[in-house]
């Protein structure tokens, strides 16, 4: 099966059925169909254009005199695909324009443009890299996001629409010796702790995999934990707790943790990282708007968001998310932060995160908090190993994309520790 077939079906499926790219990974039949190099291939394909989809769509628009018709899906997206091989990943441009349009020939709904897509990639190839560069910056997210980071960033949002447009690497959390794992993976300690490589195969493939000792979680999201400071011996609640990145953190640095998710598939694989690391927890599948228990001594709420913080890893996201979505996110996560009221011993710290990039989820939730019982326990310089440039003005945590741009940078978080009263 065409590696490029399958990139295309990919791209289908999140750009014009509005299916995650995680989800369309594990139920596409051409790209399961693939093995080894093509299977890599195939998914480097489909995220490197969903990273760059708003510069293509740029230079396409330029190369066609007049859009194809929305009926001609797979044309369209094979289309992306071969500009995506000639403007992001630099494949030559005879192999580039050769294979997409053979590709083009092989399926039966776009074997009739495939001359049309034979000429388009070949002005690409001339002249599509000129284009790129003259465009402004932001040019690869949707328009409406973009005005939101200029807003809200002023003169970082071009800072961070750069730093989406790069391969992140690859960070992971380890039980302990941090540096000695390092030197083992080839890569290096960040200031905060994690262990990043900038070169990698295959996950499963590293030393230390099978064994346990790590996780992949990036930089960022290794953060919010430690918002609760020790918790050795401590009951901790993990709400909202899958994949499971938080709930190792936890469960290494001592905390007798319980982990609640509503979604059974998702909690799996925390019970997989879970039993592969040797670490324990108490999983619950269960609403965290209903779940209730004795209370804890402390509470990491990690609420459901738009999670534009994470367009490195995840670039589909920014074309499934819809601006409503920031508004209907940001009130399911009041009504969480208010339910875990009831889960906390009085005193205790409730550690909210969301990997978002949007005011209104990260500062517009926590003023609506202070509203009702809740007050601020502001993080102090000092109290999380590199991370003081993090820390805002008021006391919560902060990380951009555009942070860190020397080592790779790292993705968009907000956090922050409140008490209630």
């Amino acid at each position: 099966m065409n590696a490029r077939i399958a990139a295309a079906d990919l791209l289908i499926a999140v750009l014009e059925m509005g299916r995650p790219l995680e989800d369309a990974l594990e139920s596409t039949k051409s790209f399961s169909q693939l093995e080894g190099r093509d299977r890599a291939f195939a998914r480097a394909l489909v995220t490197a254009s969903l990273r760059r989809l708003g510069s293509i769509n740029a230079v396409l628009s330029r190369m066609l005199e007049r859009p194809l018709p929305d009926t001609a899906s797979h044309a369209r997206a094979l289309l992306h695909i071969g500009a995506t091989q000639l403007l992001v990943l630099g494949t030559p441009a005879h192999a580039a324009v050769g294979e997409t349009v053979e590709a083009a020939n092989s399926v039966r709904e776009a074997r009739g443009f495939a001359k049309l897509i034979n000429a388009v990639l070949r002005r690409v190839s001339r002249k599509g890299l000129d284009i790129i560069a003259t465009l402004p910056p932001g040019a690869d997210l949707p328009a409406w996001l973009y005005t939101r980071w200029r807003a809200a960033y002023s003169d970082v949002a071009p800072a961070i629409a750069q730093a989406l447009a790069e391969e992140p690497p690859l960070d992971l959390s380890v039980k302990d010796d941090a540096q000695g794992w390092a030197e083992k993976l080839g890569g290096a300690v960040t200031p905060t702790g994690s262990v990043r490589l900038a070169e990698h195969g295959a996950i499963e493939a590293l030393p230390g995999f099978n064994d346990g000792a790590w996780w992949v979680q990036d930089a960022a999201a290794a953060l919010p934990a430690k918002l609760l400071g020790d918790v050795r011996g401590l009951r901790v609640l993990d709400l909202c707790a899958a994949p499971g990145g938080k709930t190792l953190q936890l469960a290494a640095a001592g905390a007798h943790v319980t982990a609640v998710d509503k979604s059974e598939a998702r909690l799996k694989r925390l019970r997989e990282n879970l039993s592969r690391t040797k670490l324990s927890a108490e999983v619950v599948c269960a609403d965290a708007l209903e779940f209730r228990a004795e209370p804890f001594d402390a509470v990491l709420l990690d609420a459901p968001c738009s999670s534009t913080g994470t367009l490195r890893r995840h670039p589909d996201v920014a074309w499934l998310r819809r601006p409503t979505d920031v508004r209907s996110l940001s009130e399911l996560q009041s009504k969480l932060i208010a339910a875990a009221s009831a889960l906390l011993k009085p005193g205790a710290p409730l550690a909210y995160a969301v990997c978002s990039l949007e005011p209104e989820e990260g500062q517009g939730v926590i003023a609506e908090a202070l509203k009702h019982g809740w007050r601020r326990a502001p993080l102090r310089a000092g109290e999380i190993a590199g991370a003081d440039e993090f820390i805002t003005a008021e006391g919560d945590l902060r990380t951009l994309p555009a942070y860190w741009p020397e080592i790779g940078g790292l993705d968009g978080f907000f956090a922050a520790r409140l008490v209630h009263s």
